[in-house]
């Protein structure tokens, strides 16, 4: 199992598991647990929009892994419930200097395609851990 490459703590909680990240491609896994279900006792909404982000990012900072990247936009189309095991597969279609262009497909443990999404993301510099850990601090100081 590879490491993300930067702590996130949502990511984290939802126990995502990253599985490749080179060359423009992600695989990331993700096995839904109770409390991430839906009325309907599937993986939630939510929850598969956040797969196909993280699996969308890790494709576009698979070919630089000093940057990080920041959600512009993204579209999400829903096929079919998200039941058991799902497996993410993302995509860098296209990049700028600055922007990354992919793409990415959810799909069950029968190999059936349960979501798809299109997102942008803007490549960023990442902040040295100390001044980050004083942001965190200072943020929630104020709020």
């Amino acid at each position: 199992m590879l490491k993300f490459g930067a702590e996130i703590p949502f990511v984290h909680h939802l126990g995502f598991t990253l599985h490749r990240m080179d060359g423009g491609a992600s695989e990331v896994r993700y096995e839904a647990r109770p409390e991430h279900m839906n009325s309907f006792d599937v993986t939630h909404g939510g929850a598969s929009m956040t797969l196909l982000d993280v699996s969308m990012a890790t494709a576009a900072r698979s070919v630089t892994t000093d940057m990080g990247v920041v959600t512009i936009e993204m579209k999400a189309s829903f096929m079919q419930p998200a039941r058991g095991p799902l497996v993410a597969k993302g995509r860098l279609i296209h990049r700028t200097a600055t922007l990354a262009f992919t793409e990415s497909t959810v799909l069950d443990a029968q190999g059936r395609v349960c979501s798809h999404a299109t997102g942008t993301f803007k490549y960023v510099r990442r902040l040295p851990a100390d001044e980050r850990s004083a942001h965190r601090r200072k943020a929630i100081a104020t709020d």
